[in-house]
């Protein structure tokens, strides 16, 4: 506005700022801010791997990695970069277009299973079963029966698996609630296992 009364009655910026109630340190203010090209890419790089992860997930694995930020600014960038209107996929799972193939297990510990089972009894209250496999020898390690098993009965069940057989490198689980939730992948963090 101020540049176009500027060239249409061929006044001085200070006029043109003075009509219309502007500050001339406004106008001419130029933004110097540092557009973080190394944070913004790590954060599209985070929200390729992890489809369905949104921006706290997000910072909490860049706090893990040593970056001294915000959840605010990552809110802020990964809006800008348009994370948070990711389509989902139709006829594929999202995570299936970046799915590699898997190694098979090649000792005992090397990698386990985990997954629900769910059924009802006679007189219709259901219940789920927790089962963790160990897929080398195709064990059993644990079976936790309940009507509700949130994040925090899976932890324990680990935290006993722990003591009895150690911690694998990694252990396959679903996209449920209670295999993403933040108290198992803390956990996970803290005994260095990779949840795949």
């Amino acid at each position: 506005m101020v540049e176009s009364l500027q060239q249409r009655y061929r006044v001085s910026q200070r006029k043109a700022c003075s009509v219309l109630l502007i500050h001339r340190n406004s106008h001419r203010y130029k933004a110097i801010r540092d557009e973080q090209a190394a944070l913004r890419m790590r954060i599209k790089e985070i929200a390729a791997v992890r489809v369905r992860y949104g921006y706290k997930r997000i910072h909490v694995l860049l706090r893990r990695e040593g970056w001294q930020i915000n959840h605010k600014r990552v809110h802020r960038i990964y809006c800008e970069e348009g994370l948070n209107l990711r389509a989902k996929h139709r006829k594929k799972r999202p995570g299936a277009a970046l799915r590699i193939a898997r190694q098979q297990a090649a000792r005992m510990n090397d990698t386990w299973s985990m997954d629900f089972a769910a059924d009802a009894l006679f007189n219709g209250k259901r219940f789920r079963v927790l089962t963790v496999v160990d897929n080398f020898s195709r064990e059993c390690l644990a079976a936790e029966a309940g009507q509700s098993l949130k994040g925090e009965q899976v932890v324990a069940v680990l935290d006993r698996l722990k003591y009895t057989r150690g911690t694998p490198r990694s252990i396959r689980v679903d996209n449920g609630s209670e295999f993403v939730s933040k108290v198992v992948d803390k956990w996970a963090y803290d005994h260095k296992v990779t949840l795949d």
